[in-house]
This record gives structure tokens, sequence and C-alpha cells, in this order.
């Protein structure tokens, strides 16, 4: 078994989780800074691990866990949420700890945990449950669809501990564990494509979650990705308060693909009428730039602009998954319009906007649909029209 060491968070506290520094791709979104998988374990009257990791990483988290103490002698694992980044070493862990109850939450996380792992010794619990290991004691809040309906967070007032499962994390490997000890503005900035990536069609139920976490003092959240926020908890916490309300900024995001350059030629003029009418405009040809990376900028932009150039009747492929990917966020508060070019057919314009409609995207421009290359005078509309928006 290798040498990994738990990492001491509070006394007899520690982090035990795995470090996934060659993540490249979680479920479509890209994680250029990998990922890491949290688990945590408190040693008190009962040894209480909270999390496991990905199936994979089993041995890695066992000997964290055996830098401390023999996995044979936990008494309680907190199943925080089924799916398997968070549970897959779970029945390895089990299988050493014989004697342990698995907490989850009823009726969805003992569902879930059951289809996957089989009968195992599992203890549902429900809002306002919670269980004294001995010097601590451990409440947990239901988090339900934040982001699947089993997922819950668990509060040590003791120690004034969160241990918040997928909230206010990061898809982001560090050796350091700590917010302080990383470059914050990487850290908010991971978080933020964290929120707009997974959480983004949840707001409600992140309004709902932080509102049930607004009594407790909490002096840190240990998260199930990324680092554990020690500093700047208040910061982490207001980026959640604003993220989840639909808040936009004066800003246009202008997405598209191109064959021959002419839808192209569209989305700059577009981009620079934007700058000309002093709102800031990001420019993507969806050829370069992942989806993930794309959506962190438009969840917080007023504006979504998407353009694509007809192909066998059809829009580009990239951008049909690209609005695809937009559906699935329910992005809220945006505006926008659809563009492109044409050689014959110029089906794909009208397929956009109506993706954009389907994705709750409010149009503001009539569809611009041009044949061949742009003229100068079409430009030079395209660019009154946006002045006058």
């Amino acid at each position: 078994m290798n040498n990994f060491k738990a990492v001491k968070i509070a006394e007899n506290i520690y982090w035990v989780g795995v470090i996934d520094w060659s993540l490249r791709n979680f479920h479509g979104y890209e994680t250029s800074r990998g990922s890491s998988y949290n688990a945590y374990l408190i040693l008190d009257d009962k040894v209480t691990l909270i999390d496991t990791a990905k199936v994979d990483f089993a041995d890695e988290l066992l000997a964290r866990i055996s830098s401390v103490i023999e996995p044979e002698k936990i008494d309680l694992i907190i199943s925080s949420h089924v799916e398997p980044d968070h549970s897959g070493a779970l029945k390895k862990v089990a299988a050493l700890a014989k004697n342990a109850e698995i907490i989850t939450t009823n009726p969805n996380g003992l569902k879930g945990l059951t289809a996957r792992y089989g009968d195992l010794k599992y203890k549902p619990v429900k809002a306002g449950d919670s269980i004294s290991i001995g010097k601590r004691t451990l409440q947990f809040v239901p988090t339900p669809m934040l982001h699947w309906p089993d997922s819950m967070v668990t509060y040590c007032p003791e120690e004034k501990i969160l241990f918040s499962n997928d909230a206010f994390g990061e898809h982001f490997a560090t050796s350091m564990r700590f917010d302080d000890q990383n470059d914050l503005n990487i850290v908010l900035a991971e978080a933020k494509k964290y929120y707009a990536n997974i959480l983004m069609p949840f707001g409600k139920q992140a309004q709902t979650a932080l509102s049930a976490l607004g009594n407790l003092e909490i002096k840190m959240i240990a998260t199930g990705h990324g680092v554990i926020w020690r500093k700047n908890i208040s910061t982490i916490i207001d980026c959640y308060k604003k993220w989840s309300s639909g808040e936009v900024e004066d800003r246009a995001v202008i997405v598209f693909d191109s064959m021959w350059h002419s839808t192209e030629i569209i989305a700059k003029t577009i981009t620079e009428a934007f700058a000309a009418k002093n709102i800031p405009a990001a420019y993507y040809d969806l050829k370069f730039t992942p989806l993930s990376d794309i959506v962190t900028d438009i969840f917080t932009s007023k504006y979504l602009i998407v353009g694509s150039p007809t192909i066998n009747n059809q829009m580009m492929p990239t951008v049909a998954q690209f609005l695809n990917y937009i559906k699935g966020l329910r992005p809220v508060n945006h505006k926008g319009f659809a563009f492109g070019s044409y050689g014959w057919g110029g089906q794909s314009i009208a397929l956009v906007e109506d993706e954009l409609k389907a994705a709750g995207i409010e149009i503001i421009l009539e569809k611009i649909r041009i044949a061949n290359v742009p003229t100068f005078e079409q430009l030079e509309e395209i660019t009154k029209n946006i002045l006058e928006i």
C-alpha cells in the first residue's frame, strides 16, 4: 500500500481524501486543473468517516485512513451523496469496517446506495436528526437537488465545521488543503466554473440550503471537492448567494462555429458592436474553447448570442452540442438572438433561435440570416441594430 498520509485539519479531525491530478473531463465538464475527492476522519468515541472516493482510488483513501487508525475501527460512515465520486469506495471500506453503520438520507440515499452496493448496514436519517459520537455531535441537513435528490451536508457544532458535500467546492487538484494556502483568484474561478456547470440549474435549491445553514456558526467548510475553506468563508458564501440569485452583469457572450468565415465575420461584427455600446463582449469559436469554460462566462452575463452556418439543413454539430448543454443548465435572466450565414437553405438560424427559446433565453433581436458573404452594408445594419438594443 502506498505511503499516503492523512492531513490534520482540526484536533482529531483529518482529511483522508484523494487527489485526482490527471482528471480532465467530468461528465463533459472540462477539468483542466484536475480534482480531489475529499473524505474526512473524526477520531472520537465513535470513529467516523465522512464520505469515501471513486472506487479506483480506494487504496489511496485506505492508506490515508491507515496512517491515523486501522480502518477496521471505523464505527460510522456518513455517505453525503450517492454519486460514485463520493461513494465509490464505500463497499471496500465497509468490508474492512465490518461493524460500521452507514448513515444516509431517507429515502433517496437509502435507495441509491442499496441499488449500487446492495444491502449494507444502513442507518437512514432525515432533516433535524443528529447523532453523538462522543465529545462531538453531528447534525444532518438534507439538501435535496443540490445536486442529487439524496444530497446532504453534516454540521459539527462543537468544532463549527460544515462538511458541505458538493456545495462550495471546485474541481481543483492541489497539494495544499486550505483556501489560504492557494491562489484565491484561481480557487474562486474554479468555484464559479463548478457552480456554473453543475449547480446552475438548482439555484432555488441552493438558496433553500443557504437559508437552512444561515443560523450556523461556521469556522470551516470541509468541501467534497477542492480546497477546505477556513479564511475566506464569507467570500464563498457571498458568491453562492449571488450565483444562486440569478444576478447577471451587463456583458455579452458571442458563441459560434463557422465553415468559410462568413458566420465568423458576423460574430466579430456583433462583438465589436457590443463593445461600441460599452458592453464588454466575449467571443468564443466552438472549435477552440471547451463548453465548460464558455458556460462559466455565460452564467453571469446578460446576453447570449449564438451563430451557426447551415450544413445538411441543420446547424453545425458543435453548435447543437453547445445548445443542448445550455438547455440542461437552464440559465435564468438571459437575453439574446441567433445569427448565421448560409449558401442556399439557411435553416440553421431558425433552429438556433428555437433552441435558445427552449433554453429560456429571451429573444431581443430578429435573427440575423445572411446568404454567402456578408456585405459591408449588412454588417453596418447589424451594428446599428445592436446599438439600438
